[in-house]
């Protein structure tokens, strides 16, 4: 056998040196718009980076370094759903406020985007990916749900999880979970026209 053959899995990653320089900030990203608070977005990066180190020599390779960093921090969001599911009641179901204070800030002025209107949105999180300003007030409409809102909604239509297995995470029913999702969808497309559309009205 070859030397290149017979080489550890865990020689295809990078020096995990490099690891926080290289992918910090875009863990701490993805992290943010589905953990809200800045300090668990950081605890769950930090988690993230010292179970690859623990896990490194499982690497395979079938996949990019990125990717398999995506996929543990991914569960460390996950579990601390799974947490702070014990302490949240998913069957409060007042969420049709919406916050006036969020609303008056608004946005910038601007008529909408081809398929970005949020009453003609079928939530689908990839084919926006790459709309930096959207991700932000998709994220400041996100923070503004309750907790057991936003849980579900980010496991369905963030992380696309199937609705058995967040039943199964979130120890909740399947027919109030989708009564859930559907307030979610409800509030969040409420909340986007708010605060996409109040600037452009106020500047007319």
């Amino acid at each position: 056998m070859s030397e290149e053959n017979g080489a550890s899995k865990s020689e295809k990653l990078s020096n995990p040196q490099t690891w926080v320089d290289v992918h910090g900030d875009f863990l701490f990203g993805y992290a943010i718009l589905r953990l809200k608070d800045t300090s668990t977005a950081e605890d769950a990066v930090q988690e993230t980076f010292l179970a690859a180190l623990n896990a490194r020599d499982s690497f395979r390779g079938q996949s990019g370094e990125r990717t398999w960093l995506v996929s543990i921090l991914k569960n460390k969001i996950i579990d601390h759903f799974r947490r702070l599911s014990r302490e949240v009641d998913f069957h409060n179901n007042d969420i049709d406020v919406i916050d006036d204070d969020f609303i008056a800030s608004g946005p910038r002025a601007g008529t909408w985007k081809a398929g970005q209107r949020p009453s003609e949105w079928v939530v689908d999180a990839a084919d926006l990916a790459e709309q930096k300003e959207f991700w932000e007030y998709l994220r400041k409409c996100i923070d503004r749900m309750p907790p057991h809102i936003g849980m579900v909604f980010i496991l369905r239509d963030i992380e696309n999880m199937k609705n058995e297995d967040i039943c199964n995470v979130l120890t909740v029913q399947p027919t109030n979970l989708r009564v859930i999702l559907h307030r979610a969808r409800k509030r969040l497309r409420r909340c986007l026209e708010k605060i996409w559309l109040n600037t452009e009205r106020s500047e007319r």
